[in-house]
C-alpha cells in the first residue's frame, strides 16, 4: 500500500511545528509535504528589532530545508484547495501553477494586515506583517530623519521627524517602543533644529495599551512608552489619512510622513475557498483541530477557530503561543488518523507573556508573576532565545554587538514603497514587476478604527451568525476514538497505514491559461491606466476589474491583455521588461512614498 500523503500549508508557527512533529512521529512512513511562499519560517517577535537594526534580518529567519530534512518542500502560494478531490492548486514564485494531492490536509496559512474602510490607510499607511515590511520600515524611518536634518522648513522638519503607530497591541506597542530609541540614537549623529526631537505616537480605541493582556502587563509598557517620551493616545484612532498626515477622531491633524498600521490581524482569505464553517473569518474545527463534516481536513493557528475548552463558549485567541502548541496536537491527531496513536483534544495552561520594550526594558509575568524593568528584560531575552527553533547564537551575538557599539542607521533601499501595499493577502513577499497575479483577496473587514474588534481580543466571543455547531459530550469535548459520520473508526496501532486513500484529482487548468483564452475572446478589453506614483509595472494585483486599485506598481500592461504595445508571445514585438520611471514627490524623494 502506498505511503499516506500528508500537506501542511503555511510554514508559520502551527505550520512549521506541525511538520516538525510529523516528520518526527512519521520517521519516513508518511510523505509529508509543505507548501510555503518562501524557504523560511520567520520568528515574528523578534521583527520589531529588525525593524530597529538591532538584528539583522536573517537572524530571525530559519531554513525550513535545514531544520526540516524529513519534509518536502514545496515553494508556491496556495490560491485554491478542492477538499472533494483532496488537491491544493498553488502558483510557485514564477507563476507556474501546480497541483498537490493529499490524504490528509493541515491548513496553518496563518493571518494577513487587517485593512479597516478608512479614507487613505490602504494609500499611505504600511503593515507590519512580514521580513519585507520591516526592512522597508526600518529604510524610511532612517531616510526620514536624514530629510529632517537637512530640511530648512521647520514645518517639513517635523513632520518628517513624526511617526504615527496605530493599534496598541503587542505588536504595536514594540514598534513604537524600538523605534523611540532607534530614532534618538540618530538624531545623536544627526541633529535635527534647535528644540526638535523625533516625535512618536501610539493610538488605539482602545482604553489601555495592550487591551488583550495582562494589567499589569500594559501599566509597565504604558509607563516606560511616557518615559521615552512616546505619545500613547488612547480612545484615539485614525479617520483618514493623507499624503501629508493624518486626521485623527478627535480633530488634530498630525502632519506626518510616516503611518505604521499594526491594528491587527485578520486570518489568511484563503480557509474562506474552502466553503466551509466560518467563524469571523476563521475555519470552524473542533477541539480534536479537525473540521466537521471533512475528519481528513485539519486547521491549526490564526486560519481556525479552536474551541477554548478553558473558556467554554469562546474561541482561543490569535497568538504564536497557542500556534505553536496547536501545531504539536495537529501533528498528533493528524497520525492518530492514519492509526498511529490516539487523538487529543487541544488544551492550553497559560505560561504569561513577554513584551520587549527595547534597551533593557521589558514586561513579562511568567507563569502569572509580575516582572518589570531589567529582570523583565533578562525573561523577555531568555524566552525568544528558547522559543527560537534556530539561530540562538546568531541573535545573541547581535543582542551583545547592540549593547556595546553603535547600530548601522544606514538605508540599504532594498524594498520600496509600493512593493509592500497594505492591502496584500502575502505580507511575507514584496511585490516586484512582472511577478504574476496572486491568489484573489478577499475584502477588507468594517469597523470603527483599531484593535479592539472581537476576533482580536482573547475571551471575547463573537458576535457574528453562529456557526454549526461542534457534537461535543457531556464533558464538552468530543469523546475519543468515536467515528465521524461516513468514516470508518480506526483500529489505533503504531503503525502508519493510511486507512483511506483518494486517488488525487485531475490536474486543475491554470488560471493563466484560462485568463489568457478568456482575453482573447474579448480583445476590445484594454489595458488600465497605471496608478498614482508608481513604479512602471503591470497593474494591480489581486484586484478584478478594469481598474488597478491604488498602491500597485503600474504603467506597464497587463500580461496577455491587448494593448497598443504588443504584448509578450504575439506577433509584433516584445513589451519593455524595465519598469518605467518612479514618480517622485515632496513627501519623500528617495522613494516616491505617498
Amino acid at each position: 500500500m502506498s505511503r499516506p500523503r500528508i500537506v501542511i500549508v503555511g510554514a508559520g508557527f502551527a505550520g512549521y511545528r506541525t511538520a516538525k512533529e510529523l516528520s518526527r512521529k512519521a520517521r519516513g512512513k508518511a510523505d509529508i509535504t509543505l507548501l510555503n511562499p518562501t524557504d523560511y519560517f520567520l520568528y515574528l517577535p523578534l521583527l520589531p528589532q529588525v525593524a530597529a537594526g538591532i538584528l539583522e534580518p536573517r537572524r530571525v529567519t530559519v531554513s525550513l530545508s535545514d531544520t526540516l530534512p524529513q519534509v518536502r518542500l514545496v515553494l508556491g502560494e496556495a490560491d485554491g484547495i478542492d477538499p472533494d478531490a483532496r488537491t491544493v492548486h498553488y502558483t510557485d514564485p514564477e507563476g507556474t501553477g501546480g497541483t498537490l494531492g493529499y490524504d490528509r490536509l493541515v491548513l496553518a496559512a496563518g493571518s494577513v494586515n487587517k485593512l479597516l474602510p478608512i479614507p487613505g490607510v490602504a494609500e499611505h499607511a504600511h503593515g507590519f506583517r512580514g521580513l519585507p515590511e520591516a526592512l522597508y520600515l526600518r529604510d524610511h524611518v532612517t531616510r526620514q530623519v536624514e530629510l529632517a536634518a537637512a530640511a530648512d522648513d521647520p514645518e517639513t522638519c517635523a513632520a518628517r521627524c513624526t511617526f504615527v503607530v496605530v493599534g496598541a497591541g503587542y505588536t504595536g506597542t514594540e514598534v513604537a517602543a524600538q523605534g523611540q530609541l532607534f530614532t534618538d540614537a540618530q538624531v545623536r549623529r544627526h541633529p535635527l533644529r534647535k528644540g526638535m526631537r523625533p516625535r512618536w505616537l501610539l493610538l488605539d480605541i482602545a482604553e489601555r495599551v495592550l487591551p488583550e493582556l495582562d494589567e499589569h502587563l500594559s501599566r509597565t509598557a504604558d509607563r516606560t512608552l511616557r518615559e521615552r517620551g512616546v505619545e500613547v493616545r488612547m480612545g484615539t484612532s485614525v479617520k483618514e489619512a493623507t499624503s501629508d498626515g493624518v486626521l485623527l477622531t478627535d480633530g488634530e491633524f498630525v502632519a506626518t510622513r510616516s503611518l505604521v498600521w499594526c491594528v491587527g490581524v485578520r486570518p489568511d482569505p484563503l480557509a474562506e475557498s474552502l466553503g466551509l464553517p466560518m467563524e469571523r473569518g476563521r475555519l470552524l474545527v473542533d477541539p480534536n483541530l479537525q473540521v466537521p463534516g471533512r475528519p481528513e481536513v485539519f486547521a491549526c493557528g490564526d486560519a481556525a477557530a479552536v474551541p477554548d475548552l478553558e473558556n467554554p463558549g469562546q474561541f482561543t485567541p490569535m497568538t504564536a503561543q497557542h500556534a505553536w502548541r496547536q501545531g504539536r496536537t495537529a501533528a498528533l491527531n493528524v497520525a492518530a488518523s492514519l492509526g498511529a496513536g490516539v487523538r487529543r483534544p487541544y488544551e492550553h495552561r497559560d505560561l504569561g507573556f513577554v513584551v520587549d520594550l527595547g534597551g533593557v526594558k521589558a514586561a513579562a509575568n511568567p507563569l502569572g508573576v509580575p516582572l518589570s524593568g531589567l529582570a523583565a528584560g533578562a525573561v523577555t531575552r531568555g524566552y525568544h532565545l528558547a522559543a527560537m527553533p534556530g539561530n540562538r547564537v546568531r541573535v545573541a551575538a547581535d543582542w551583545l554587538l547592540d549593547a556595546v557599539l553603535p547600530r548601522q542607521a544606514v538605508q540599504l533601499g532594498l524594498v520600496r514603497s509600493w512593493s509592500v501595499p497594505l492591502d496584500t493577502a502575502s505580507p511575507e513577499l514584496a511585490r516586484v514587476p512582472g511577478r504574476p497575479q496572486p491568489r484573489q483577496e478577499a475584502d477588507a473587514r468594517s469597523g470603527p478604527g483599531a484593535a479592539t474588534e472581537p476576533e482580536t481580543r482573547p475571551g471575547r466571543s463573537a458576535t457574528g451568525p453562529a456557526a454549526p455547531a461542534v457534537e461535543q459530550t457531556e464533558s464538552g469535548v468530543p469523546a475519543v476514538g468515536e467515528a465521524e459520520p461516513g468514516v470508518p473508526v480506526v483500529e489505533q496501532t503504531d503503525e502508519w497505514e493510511p486507512t483511506e486513500v483518494a486517488s488525487a484529482g485531475e490536474a486543475v487548468i491554470s488560471e493563466a491559461k484560462a485568463r489568457e483564452a478568456a482575453e482573447q475572446e474579448s480583445p476590445e478589453q484594454h489595458a488600465p491606466e497605471p496608478a498614482k506614483n508608481q513604479p512602471g509595472g503591470e497593474p494591480a494585483k489581486r484586484q478584478p476589474g478594469p481598474e488597478p486599485a491604488k498602491n500597485q506598481p503600474g504603467p506597464e500592461p497587463a500580461k496577455s491583455q491587448p494593448t497598443p504595445e504588443p504584448a509578450k508571445k504575439q506577433p509584433g514585438g516584445e513589451p519593455d521588461k524595465v519598469p518605467g520611471p518612479v514618480k517622485r514627490t515632496d513627501a519623500d524623494p528617495a522613494e516616491g512614498d505617498s
